[in-house]
């Protein structure tokens, strides 16, 4: 069963490890809400351990910025972790990039 947090959201069961379904929910969420922007795909997720407890490191990328046409808009790419009970640890804007534009890599 869901429990709530302090804020009202929806957070896992605290009870039970996450799976990659799990964490990647939990980050996508809790990220759209704290930057007030709709995400737009995960591009990596990662299980890491830390110290005895498990951390979540994912790529999540972010529409910042619309714009028309829309090969056109702002989208950021952001490293994100969560713990093993889907709480948001820390996240960074990695790079910020238009969509359109193809990594020269």
């Amino acid at each position: 069963m869901a429990d709530t947090s302090e804020h009202g959201t929806e957070r896992p069961d605290q009870s039970k490890p996450l799976h990659v379904a799990g964490a990647i929910r939990a980050a996508t969420e809790q990220l759209t809400e704290l930057l007030a922007q709709p995400v737009e795909a995960v591009s990596a997720c990662e299980r890491h351990e830390n110290g005895g407890s498990s951390v979540w490191r994912l790529s999540v990328e972010v529409l910042e910025l619309p714009r028309v046409p829309d090969t056109m808009s702002l989208l950021a790419s952001y490293e994100v972790e969560v713990d093993d009970h889907g709480v948001l640890i820390g996240y960074r804007r990695a790079r910020r990039y238009e969509r359109g534009r193809v990594d020269r890599r």
